[in-house]
């Protein structure tokens, strides 16, 4: 089986087997059999995580490769021979895909001979908590002496085969809006007896709107959404308070701290103009990913003009992001969408052809040859 093939083969072991952050307990389990078979000693990180390295006599600084490894709580409505055996449990973000690139290299540099050391870095929780930044805090990147790293995410978004990248931004910064509106409940006949935690939200999502009309300038990235309101019992009575969620998302450290004390202060007017309480929370998840302008220069001299895609930066998040505060690292999409392949991530009906699958260890193997890593090559 030549080593396409055999990627092929993880992604569909792999895709019957999903479990979600910080309990990747089978995945983990398959990982290093995987890895021991193919000769590697390993070392498991943050309870499920698997770290292993093709070790050089180099003392230059590593590369590494990671891929994610956890699942979505989506039941799965695909008619595919491989399908999930885990209730409630899907594979609907690629995971499965990146984990079996990363094995596929593993497997094909396990007789070969190397001149700095490469690591494979197979993280889990990137959903939630954020894995990376356990295993960043854990000095995991100091321990390995690791200097650069690639990471990338099948894209439904972008044309089967294509490859989305660009230096600089491409995922935004993310963070998470909880507010408790404690107000003074009462008949519906009588409002003014009452402080109405209602009418306060429908005022106060409609004024952090204008933080990103007025207070951000038109051509910086930010968003504020509200996914969720939760409030009140019945038709005529007012209620005491209402709780709200949402999501704030930019490009950079300066628009989303602008975006969340602008929210604050809001808060604070409506607390005197209301004479209500407003209780915020507002909680950082991941920062924004952001590509080495030289790595990624480099990146791009390994790709045929044909297949490069001109991206423009994603608002989603990524926690590739936290190896990114700390090393040079670059992180790219690869597109999966086609007639037939056209559900988006995070679908209970998500997946790709088998020929998308080993295209990111095509891309891997000619970045280290073209580094010089692979011996004779």
């Amino acid at each position: 089986m030549d080593i396409n093939k055999k990627i092929i083969e993880f992604r569909k072991e792999l895709h019957k087997i999903p479990e979600i952050g910080l309990k990747e307990i089978k995945t983990s389990e398959y990982i290093i059999n995987k890895l021991k078979n193919f000769g590697y000693n390993y070392e498991t990180v943050v309870g499920t995580g698997v770290i292993a390295y093709k070790k050089s006599e180099s003392s230059k600084k590593a590369i590494a490769f990671r891929a994610d490894m956890d699942a979505l709580q989506i039941e799965e409505k695909t008619n595919i021979d491989f399908k999930s055996q885990h209730e409630g449990m899907m594979h609907a973000c690629g995971h499965d895909v990146h984990m079996a690139n990363l094995l596929g290299l593993a497997y094909y540099l396990k007789d070969k001979k190397v001149t700095r050391d490469v690591v494979f870095l197979f993280q889990p929780a990137e959903e939630s908590p954020g894995g990376a930044k356990i295993i960043v805090e854990k000095g995991i990147l100091e321990k390995y002496n690791i200097g650069s790293i690639y990471g990338f995410h099948i894209w439904p978004y972008i044309d089967e085969g294509k490859i989305g990248v660009k230096s600089g931004p491409v995922m935004a910064r993310t963070g998470e809006v909880e507010l408790t509106i404690i107000g003074k409940g009462g008949h519906g006949a009588t409002p003014n007896e009452t402080i109405d935690p209602i009418y306060i939200s429908s005022q106060f999502i409609s004024s952090i709107q204008s933080v990103i009309s007025r207070n951000i300038e038109p051509l910086e990235g930010g968003i504020v959404t509200i996914g969720y309101i939760k409030s009140g019992t019945l038709h005529n009575i007012i209620p005491d308070k209402l709780e709200l969620g949402g999501t704030i998302r930019a490009f950079t450290d300066e628009v989303f701290n602008l975006i969340k004390n602008r929210i604050s202060e809001i808060c604070k007017g409506y607390e005197i103009a209301f004479n209500v309480k407003m209780n915020l929370k507002i909680t950082d998840f991941y920062p924004a990913v952001k590509n080495d302008e030289k790595l990624t220069s480099e990146f791009l001299e390994l790709l045929p003009d044909e297949e490069i895609m001109n991206i423009k930066p994603f608002m989603t998040g990524e926690d590739f992001s936290f190896y990114q505060k700390q090393i040079p690292g670059v992180f790219f999409f690869i597109g999966s969408k086609s007639r037939e392949y056209t559900a988006p991530l995070h679908n209970a009906k998500f997946n790709l052809a088998d020929e998308v699958i080993p295209k990111a260890f095509g891309i891997y193997k000619k970045l280290l040859q073209r580094k010089k890593i692979l011996e004779n090559q």
